[in-house]
């Protein structure tokens, strides 16, 4: 047969849902699978937003503008601005989801063989982008005793080199929750002007934040204009992930102009979709203040939960709403899979994601994974005797 290109064979599979096929077939035999493996919140989407798409009147629907919709970014601008951000919508670029403004910034800041520097753990697609790219990921690992801070300035200087184009964080960070410090911000600031390396700071979570904690965007340092690139999206804000936008924030304007080729190469993102988009940013804050609320007490829920299982070590998150869980095993890639094929308690088991695919370095993860807290209280509660039960006769099994 014709053969598989490199690029293709080289891309990694997903941890989040490699392992659905086990899952399908898990509930095919009658198990309920609890999916504590993938971040799909259960909170409501603003009813506003849905409406907005529901009550249109649009008889032809047309292609938008390849940036997104004037008045979409208008009213997204407005949005950060009301967050202290002094952006507008010339700065704005709409693109399908957060995964697409990722893989057109590394597109058009990066060539073969260029390097980005990631603290590790990340979210899995950062890998996936770097191979569709030909962009070589360079890892500063992160620990679990450090609660995931960020590492020293000095690891970071140590590994850049002159292919370094960039350094990529998550704040709030998928997948340990960690919530970087507007000191850590502006250490990373000057490393990278000093360097003149660009600073991609993916914001999706950026509501999210806990324990009386303020998230602080990239976006409000000074003199940084020409660096810092912001990534978010609608997604997990809204509890809206199946309408797949998100958008691109910056004030280098040779890179948007740049960007902006990409994007015309898919022609336009989805018009039903930034109607949505557009009426959710009139989501009152009281709904905001209950999804936080509700997801804060989730948390606590869980990792105390966890904190009481024996071997289990885990750090509380401060903001998004995942963690990372070390075990007391050898492999998460074989546990997760026998979760689903082989154990269950009262016709039911948990899905989890194996942390080793948020890793870079390999080897990393391998005793790990992420738990999404995205489920009510009950469930997780459930969830949590089920992976106790599991590591009793999994340890049993395995040694």
């Amino acid at each position: 047969m014709p053969s598989i290109s490199n690029k293709g064979l080289s891309m990694p599979e997903s941890p989040i849902r490699k392992l659905v096929p086990f899952a399908d077939a898990a509930k095919k035999r009658g198990i309920e699978v609890i999916h504590l493996n993938i971040g799909q919140p259960d909170i409501k989407t603003p009813q506003i937003a849905l409406d907005a798409v529901k009550n249109n009147t649009i008889t032809t629907l047309s292609y938008s503008k390849t940036e997104g919709s004037e008045r979409y970014r208008s009213k997204l601008a407005l949005y950060y601005q009301k967050h202290g951000i002094d952006v507008s919508a010339e700065n704005i670029l709409v693109t399908i989801g957060a995964s697409e403004a990722l893989a057109f910034v590394i597109g058009s800041i990066a060539d073969t063989d260029n390097e980005i520097i990631i603290p590790e753990p990340f979210y899995a697609n950062y890998n996936s982008f770097s191979v569709v790219f030909g962009v070589k990921v360079v890892p500063i690992v992160s620990k679990i005793e450090t609660g995931f801070a960020l590492p020293s300035i000095a690891d970071f200087e140590k590994s850049i080199t002159p292919k370094t184009k960039a350094i990529l964080i998550c704040n709030p960070n998928n997948p340990t929750g960690y919530l970087y410090s507007k000191e850590e911000i502006k250490q990373l600031a000057l490393l990278v002007k000093k360097n003149d390396l660009f600073l991609i700071v993916d914001e999706v979570y950026r509501e999210f934040v806990y324990d009386g904690k303020q998230h602080y965007s990239a976006l409000k340092e000074e003199n940084l204009e020409e660096h810092v690139i912001v990534i978010d999206s609608v997604s997990k804000r809204y509890s809206m992930c199946g309408a797949r936008i998100g958008c691109i924030i910056t004030k280098n304007e040779i890179l948007r102009k740049t960007i902006l080729k990409f994007m015309q190469a898919r022609l336009s993102p989805p018009s039903y979709a930034q109607i949505a988009g557009e009426a959710a940013l009139d989501t009152p804050q009281q709904y905001f203040d209950e999804v936080i609320a509700e997801y804060e007490i989730r948390r606590n829920t869980l990792i105390e939960g966890l904190n009481k299982i024996d071997g289990v070590k885990v750090t509380s998150p401060q903001g998004a709403f995942y963690c990372i869980v070390e075990l007391p095993i050898k492999d998460s890639d074989t546990f997760a899979q026998w979760l689903l094929e082989h154990f269950n308690v009262n016709n039911e088991t948990i899905m989890v994601a194996p942390a080793a695919g948020f890793y870079a370095t390999k080897g990393l993860g391998k005793n790990q994974i992420r738990i999404a807290y995205v489920l009510e209280r009950t469930i997780l509660k459930k969830a949590i005797h089920i992976l106790e039960q599991a590591l009793k006769e999994y340890s049993l099994n395995e040694n």
